[in-house]
């Protein structure tokens, strides 16, 4: 198995925890983002840097994800490509997206996508916290260990 993180996107505590995980266990982890990402020094952790553009560093991502590989997102679009493909997805709130699930979440996208374009403002997700945080990092140990069993 290895990690391939939708770095972008992806909040700095999340990507500490991921960091942590993967030179304990000794998974390669990859984070794709448009920028340079400031990664720790150790040969578990790699950052690659698409080229500007939209979805980049999703399609980067779909063209290296194979079977039984952990996905760090919250892009529900490249979480389902990611399933097709029989990898795990965990979202950086600790969600899982599954086949069972994938669905209704992109239906539930598409909705928010019709209201947003019509005008009606949603806003966004709200902030990050210590309990998002924490069940990210159960998840995340939870998946590693089944892993690793």
């Amino acid at each position: 198995m290895n990690i391939l993180v939708d770095a972008d996107a992806c909040p700095g505590v999340i990507r500490d925890i991921l960091c942590r995980a993967a030179m304990k266990r000794g998974i390669t982890t990859t984070f794709f983002a448009n920028q340079a990402i400031n990664l720790p020094l150790s040969v578990w952790l790699k950052s690659y840097q698409v080229p500007q553009g939209f979805d980049a560093a999703d399609d980067e991502i779909v063209a290296r994800v194979v079977a039984n590989d952990l996905v760090i997102t919250a892009d529900i679009p490249l979480a389902a490509e990611v399933l097709d493909k029989n990898a795990l997805v965990l979202t950086p709130r600790g969600e899982r997206y599954t086949l069972n699930n994938i669905k209704q979440r992109l239906q539930m996208r598409d909705f928010m996508e019709t209201m947003r374009s019509s005008g009606i403002q949603s806003g966004g997700p709200a902030p990050l916290n210590h309990a998002d945080r924490k069940q990210f990092a159960d998840q995340l140990d939870r998946l590693l260990a089944r892993v690793n069993a």
